[in-house]
């Protein structure tokens, strides 16, 4: 079996303010070591229901979060950014047999977490064929489109249930919940022992967690600056809808994404 994970920080247990995720700041170094566990436990999920190959994106800022010393031999790290379209899930393709994410959270127009956002911290959310969208979702719809169903989630209590209405199918641990600019999070090393656990579920049941694909993704991002409305605006098959907002229609993945990629 060949399993690809996505690592992402805000959706870790005890993360909070956005200082704890970066690097030039004290806080940060508590906060990758426990995404470096919490990844490791996804790893050990998987290799017992017989992953052999493990290849891990490290989604998060700089992209270089993740200890590759604590990953076990058979994972591969990803650090960096491809700059393609896949973004949070670049590295994936075809041959893999299911994905997981580790430490995603909730979307941007969200209050299940303090740090909500989705992609960046430019907009005030972004809507998928009239519904707000998280990373998670964005991210399923790529891996889909390699025909890689995302078999497990971990994050905040509001993402892990608006994720199984998206994907009934799919096994999730909420590792906290937000509560305004607060987070409850559970025990870091309880966090691990459900990853670990959840994963080994997820893979039981690989095939039930596709998803469908849309016919078109009709896409709508409303920006905080108006600025950013303006410039996306010039791209190709992008129409500003007011001074905010904008809009774009894909009839494939590959279209949606690569036009998010360009103008968020």
């Amino acid at each position: 079996m060949k399993v690809f994970m996505s690592v992402d920080i805000e959706g870790i247990t005890g993360v909070t303010a956005w200082c704890e995720t970066t690097m030039e700041n004290s806080d940060y170094v508590q906060s990758a070591a426990q995404m470096t566990k919490e990844a490791s436990a996804a790893c050990e999920g998987a290799i017992a229901m017989g992953a052999k190959e493990i290849f891990i994106k490290d989604a998060h800022d700089a992209a270089r979060n993740i200890d590759i010393t604590k990953l076990p031999r058979c994972a591969k790290l990803s650090r960096g950014w491809t700059n393609t379209p896949d973004s949070m899930v670049a590295g994936i393709d075809e041959t893999f047999d299911a994905a997981i994410f580790i430490g995603y959270h909730s979307s941007s127009g969200c209050d299940g977490n303090p740090l909500a956002h989705t992609m960046d911290l430019r907009n005030n959310y972004i809507k998928i064929n009239g519904e707000r969208a998280s990373e998670f979702v964005i991210h399923s719809y790529i891996a889909a489109d390699y025909r890689v169903p995302v078999v497990f989630l971990s994050g905040d209590e509001m993402l892990c249930e608006k994720a199984k209405k998206f994907n009934p199918e799919i096994d999730t641990v909420a590792v906290k919940q937000g509560d305004g600019g607060a987070t409850v999070s559970i025990n870091p090393d309880l966090a691990c022992d459900l990853i670990k656990e959840g994963v080994k579920n997820g893979l039981k049941h690989i095939s039930s967690c596709k998803i469908a694909i849309p016919d078109k993704f009709e896409v709508e991002i409303n920006y905080k600056e108006h600025a950013d409305a303006k410039r996306a605006s010039f791209y190709p098959g992008v129409t500003q809808v007011d001074s905010h907002t904008v809009k774009y229609t894909a009839g494939s993945i590959k279209e949606f994404s690569t036009t998010l990629m360009f103008i968020l």
